[in-house]
Order: C-alpha cells, then sequence, then structure tokens
C-alpha cells in the first residue's frame, strides 16, 4: 500500500512593513504642569478608571472593594463626608495622611482610594503637604495660597469622596459615587469658602499670631476629623454639621462686615 505523500506547507509570504514600523513606538511620559494640578488630575484619573469598573460583575462581592463590605451605613455616609470638608482645608493633608493610614495597614482603603497609597503619590503629597503647611503661616501668602487652591480643592474633595464608592454596588455603583461627588464637592467649598475668608479678615489684623493660631487649628484638625471618620463615624457627622453651622454663621457675619466696611 502506498501512502500519500503530504503536501508541502505553503511558505509565509513577507511582510511589506518593516519590522520597526510594526512595533508600536513608546515614548516617556512628561508632564510640565505643576505638581499640586498633578496630584489632583491623577485622583481625578483614578477615581475614572474605579467608576469606568462600576459596570463589571461583582460577583459575591469581593470585586467591591476591601472594606465596603465590612463598613456600616454611618462609616459610609462620614467618609465621604470628612473626606470632603477636610479636602476643603488641608488638600494635601487629606491625601498624605489617607494613602499613609492604608500603606502602613492602619485601614483597607475602599478600591476608589487605593491610588492614594502609591509611593509615587505619597511622596508628591507629603512636599506638598511641608509648602502647605508653610504658606499657611504668612499672611496674605496663605491668602493667594487659598485662591490658587479654589480650582484644586473642590474638584479634588468631589472625587475623594466618589472614591469611597469606586467600583462598588454594580450597577448601582455609578449612582453612588455622582451622588457622594456632589455631598463631596459641596462640603469642600464650604469649608474652602470659610476658612478663605475667615484668614482673608484676620489678615487685616496687625498681630500676626491669631493668624498663626488659626493655621495649626487647622493643621489639627483635619487628621483629628479623618481618624474620627474611620473610628468614630457619628462623632464625625456631627464634627462635619458642626462645621457646616459654623461656615454659614461665619459667611453671614463675613457678609455684613463687608458691608459695614464698603457703606
Amino acid at each position: 500500500m502506498i501512502r500519500p505523500e503530504p503536501e508541502p506547507e505553503p511558505e509565509p509570504e513577507p511582510s511589506s512593513v518593516p519590522a520597526a514600523m510594526s512595533r508600536p513606538v513608546v515614548r516617556p511620559f512628561s508632564c510640565a504642569c505643576p505638581p499640586s494640578v498633578a496630584l489632583v488630575g491623577l485622583l481625578a484619573v483614578g477615581g475614572a478608571v474605579q467608576a469606568a469598573q462600576v459596570g463589571a460583575p461583582v460577583g459575591d462581592g469581593a470585586a467591591a472593594g476591601p472594606t465596603l463590605a465590612a463598613l456600616d451605613l454611618t462609616q459610609l455616609l462620614a467618609l465621604p463626608a470628612t473626606l470632603g470638608w477636610a479636602a476643603g482645608l488641608r488638600l494635601y493633608a487629606v491625601l498624605f495622611f489617607t494613602g499613609m493610614a492604608g500603606w502602613l495597614g492602619w485601614v483597607a482603603l475602599p478600591a476608589g482610594l487605593v491610588l492614594l497609597q502609591h509611593p509615587l503619590v505619597l511622596a508628591a503629597a507629603g512636599v506638598m503637604l511641608v509648602v502647605e503647611f508653610c504658606a499657611d503661616k504668612f499672611p496674605w501668602l496663605d491668602s493667594a495660597w487659598d485662591a490658587v487652591h479654589t480650582v484644586l480643592r473642590i474638584p479634588a474633595g468631589a472625587a475623594l469622596a466618589a472614591g469611597v464608592f469606586g467600583g462598588a454596588f454594580g450597577g448601582d455603583g455609578a449612582a453612588w459615587s455622582l451622588v457622594a461627588a456632589l455631598a463631596g464637592g459641596t462640603l469642600a467649598a464650604s469649608a474652602h469658602a470659610a476658612k478663605a475668608g475667615t484668614r482673608a479678615v484676620v489678615n487685616a489684623s496687625p498681630e500676626p499670631l491669631s493668624n498663626i493660631g488659626l493655621s495649626l487649628a487647622g493643621d489639627v484638625a483635619v487628621p483629628v476629623l479623618l481618624w474620627l471618620g474611620w473610628v468614630a463615624p457619628w462623632l464625625a457627622l456631627g464634627a462635619v454639621a458642626c462645621g457646616v453651622a459654623i461656615a454659614v454663621w461665619l459667611g453671614l457675619r463675613l457678609h455684613r462686615w463687608w458691608r459695614a466696611r464698603t457703606g
């Protein structure tokens, strides 16, 4: 019995595209924007990536974030509120202390906030924290710093609050993130307006101690508020509510002061 010989396989045709053109060219990334803008942009991009993953199937809930299953309702309300309000006072302190707490393993950050514990983000936030700490101690320089950060603190507060729900609750996660972003942005705007207005009035005083005292009070209040958001959410919500009430009262007083000053 004669077996048929196997047909030879056709040789592949040579590609008309040179090998150098068929591979994508990877160019190094460069950013000429200030570190503060880059930090807020990085935070917003990280939150957007997490929000894009909301529609993915969550299964038994493991993909909903490392802490959401263990958080109760008061913590889910307190964390966005404290992050938003504190961002309106000390944005870089919020980024650094929250990320450092996650990096050290003191808390398990939700999936939308895990980016904060990256060493690069921690280093940039730490440098900007020192700069903000020093700038906030000098009259009128603090007001200039507040004016520049009007466009940074409010969206950052919204992004931080939304990050608590990033990638959670399946299809409803986008709605929860949007509600948290609106609340966090509003709280950040309220805290920022109260701080900037109060410091502008205090700067008109000839003695510098009140300015430095208010600055140090803010330096202490922000990490304490963030800590309460994790361990005592009811106290954190009460502190934020008191802060909102004080901000409204200060706004009315500042409005009357300005009307009396301008005649």
